[in-house]
């Protein structure tokens, strides 16, 4: 049986999705998306991964940094999966554009604090 991902694997799997999310959308506008269905359906899955994880990580350590608000990550998330027939185009191309470069900039101070579970 696999060992459970602690903490900083989970933070680690955030980091990567929102790597992938701005490396599927550079260069790209808000019309290219829209049209580009594997482009679409990739972003979103990207943003699934960013929540489940954001969903994953302990209670504790969530408790202990209430600066990420990790309610709404773990929020998109369920509307991604749960409410896919809601999901409207602008909003994800917002969540990629004003929404993930903040949290690409916790995680990475996240990870970089030598005082999170391996």
């Amino acid at each position: 049986m696999r060992e459970e991902l602690r903490d900083r694997g989970r933070l680690q799997h955030m980091q990567e999705a929102i790597g992938n999310a701005f490396e599927f959308t550079n260069g790209l506008t808000f019309e290219n998306y829209c049209t580009n269905k594997v482009l679409h359906f990739a972003v979103v899955k990207v943003l699934e991964i960013v929540g489940e994880a954001a969903y994953m990580l302990s209670k504790q350590f969530k408790a202990q940094h209430p600066e990420v608000e990790w309610h709404k990550i773990i929020a998109m998330r369920h509307v991604m999966v749960h409410g896919y027939y809601q999901i409207e185009d602008e909003e994800v191309w917002a969540i990629i554009h004003n929404d993930l470069p903040p949290l690409q900039l916790q995680i990475n101070e996240l990870l970089s604090q030598a005082v999170i579970e391996q």
